[in-house]
């Protein structure tokens, strides 16, 4: 920016010129103002009220056009543009004129100037034929669907010192809100650390909507399916805390330490009952325990998951709860995952707690992350641990009916799609979401998606089926939008996908027939060549071979000596194509004088 500056400019000749000085007497000069000046104009009046308006002046204006009268005409147009006074439908009238208008002078020279373009007009759609369809003999192939994600919002945890996220729940409203459980799952470290959890409002990811204030960390909050301003909560110290967001940030009920559980309660589910006011809660400590919000001060319901001797209901000898489901629309049954990999399907109208969890699938080889039924096939469910996801049937309990590939990187969580019936989502410890879908493809996932660089920790479907809720491991919660792939159903799915349920199911069926044959004969089999083979040297191996394992199962030692028998096959093979390949490599005219060839 250049300064300011004044410019004056004067004659060559008058640089160096000296300077003429005078004398002069004074001069008196009278300054006035110009206010001053006319004051005499001006008459002052004290005081002096007047009104002031600062903004702009309006001026309302109407006017009324003139209206425009608009009517419908037509004209039924069948053959030329004959005259009024003509008839077409008379064939007399239209031939006379027909004769009139050929013998006028210019009906040559018009028709001479109109055929030309006419018929290049008619030549060009005689060449190609515009009705005309092409490849006739293929069959119509099916639009590719666009399969991607992008995410919504993202809401992060307001305490400075992060907390992992433990649980997600959408509010039964139309899932307009979402409440988030933070816990530091790392018990032995000590951290002093805030206990509140949040309730997000979805389209407001800055400020939550609600902040629940526990005196403990909760691990788990689900909302009442049949009262959005209800939630219950698991906490820490193994309590179960009842809230309503009415009546503020505290809860209104807790139940007592000394009916509580033992270890931090992990898992807490409402029951699908007619009064709304029946949950159920688990833990570590190997116990489910039923509540009744209108008496918090003891369980109505204990069931203790010792599978060694189930009657005697030692919490000693108990199994930790690592994971749990309920299905509404199954009244009484409810799934029950465990630390040491097996599946409890239990049933609350057993007599005895033996009834209560007598089926019992071996899942996983490590605890069971996650466990969730299908929404519309109910009778299958997965399960989420170690490294793989399977998919399971109530009617094939020794075996899974379907598995995914092991994954790099271990799965921390799944939830199926509430719309879409073969589609479900797998969070991991890479911080990657994967989407898969049975009907496409089994052998990977149609989409994986990168959510973040720290651990995914939880992973909730939305009601609509169109919105994921992703939970990391630094408290940050995602809320991820599939596309219409991952949500709406074709018209031919639910019967394939009832196909592909069927058939794996059976195979099973078919595979644990077989086993179960085998097994027979093999118990049919020992005591028949014990009787028979006798001697002593025979039992003493026998008995050496019982101690060295005692819980050697029949079909394992058959499995052995096949393999064995292999290995001893597949040596011989490859020392007879050794022996050939050798014998082919000698010189024909070649003889032989002990081990020196001449």
């Amino acid at each position: 920016m250049e300064e300011p500056r004044y410019e004056y400019t004067k004659p060559r000749s008058k640089f160096g010129k000296r300077c003429n000085f005078s004398n002069y007497d004074s001069i008196d000069v009278n300054m006035l103002s110009e206010a001053a000046a006319q004051a005499e104009h001006f008459k002052r009046i004290d005081p002096i009220t007047e009104g002031t308006q600062l903004s702009k002046l309006y001026g309302l204006h109407t006017n009324n056009t003139a209206t425009a009268t608009y009517e419908e005409d037509g004209m039924h147009h069948v053959e030329g543009g004959w005259p009024k006074d003509i008839n077409p439908h008379d064939q007399e009238q239209t031939v006379r004129y027909r004769r009139k208008i050929e013998k006028d002078e210019l009906f040559v020279h018009t028709m001479q100037h109109l055929m030309p373009p006419m018929e290049h007009t008619i030549l060009q759609n005689n060449a190609s034929d515009i009705y005309e369809h092409y490849f006739t003999d293929s069959a119509p192939a099916s639009l590719v669907q666009r399969r991607s994600c992008r995410t919504v919002n993202v809401y992060r945890d307001l305490v400075p010192i992060k907390r992992p996220v433990t649980h997600l729940s959408w509010s039964p409203d139309q899932g307009v809100r979402l409440a988030v459980s933070y816990c530091h799952t790392d018990f032995e470290r000590p951290i002093n650390c805030s206990p509140v959890s949040y309730i997000w409002d979805v389209e407001s990811p800055n400020n939550p909507f609600v902040t629940l204030r526990p005196l403990c960390p909760a691990l788990a909050t689900e909302y009442n399916p049949k009262d959005g301003n209800s939630l219950v909560s698991g906490l820490m110290s193994g309590q179960v805390a009842l809230w309503d967001v009415r009546r503020g940030a505290l809860p209104i009920e807790r139940t007592p330490l000394e009916t509580s559980h033992r270890d931090p309660c992990n898992k807490v589910l409402w029951i699908n009952a007619k009064t709304g006011t029946e949950l159920f809660s688990a833990s570590k400590d190997g116990q489910i325990k039923w509540w009744d919000t209108r008496k918090m001060k003891s369980p109505t319901e204990t069931l203790v998951m010792d599978l060694v001797k189930p009657e005697e209901q030692d919490v000693a000898r108990a199994t930790g709860i690592s994971s749990l489901h309920f299905e509404p629309t199954m009244g009484s049954r409810f799934l029950c995952g465990l630390e040491n990999g097996i599946v409890v399907s239990g049933n609350r109208k057993g007599k005895t707690p033996g009834e209560q969890m007598a089926v019992r699938f071996r899942a996983q080889h490590g605890p069971v992350v996650a466990i969730e039924r299908n929404p519309t096939f109910v009778k299958n469910f997965f399960t989420v641990g170690d490294w793989t996801v399977r998919i399971w049937s109530d009617e094939c309990r020794e075996s899974c009916i379907a598995w995914t590939p092991g994954h790099r990187d271990a799965p921390t969580g799944g939830s199926w799609s509430a719309t879409r019936y073969s589609v479900f989502y797998v969070s991991k410890a890479d911080g990657s979401l994967d989407a898969w879908d049975f009907l496409v493809q089994q052998d990977s996932p149609i989409l994986s998606v990168k959510v973040c660089d720290d651990p995914l920790t939880y992973v909730r479907s939305h009601e609509h089926g169109q919105l994921i809720a992703v939970a990391s491991k630094n408290g940050t919660t995602y809320m991820l939008e599939f596309s219409e792939a991952f949500v709406a159903n074709q018209r031919s799915d639910k019967f394939l996908f009832t196909a592909l349920l069927d058939r794996e199911t059976r195979r099973e069926k078919v595979i644990e027939a077989k086993n179960r044959e085998i097994r027979l004969k093999m118990k049919a089999v020992r005591p028949s060549d014990a009787a028979t083979a006798g001697g002593a040297e025979s039992d003493q191996a026998r008995a050496d071979l019982r101690n060295c394992n005692p819980k050697l199962d029949p079909l394992v030692e058959q499995y052995e000596q096949d393999y064995e028998t292999a290995v001893h096959e597949e040596i011989t093979r490859r020392m007879s194509l050794e022996n050939s390949e050798v014998n082919n490599n000698e010189p024909q005219n070649a003889t032989w004088t002990g081990n020196r060839e001449i």
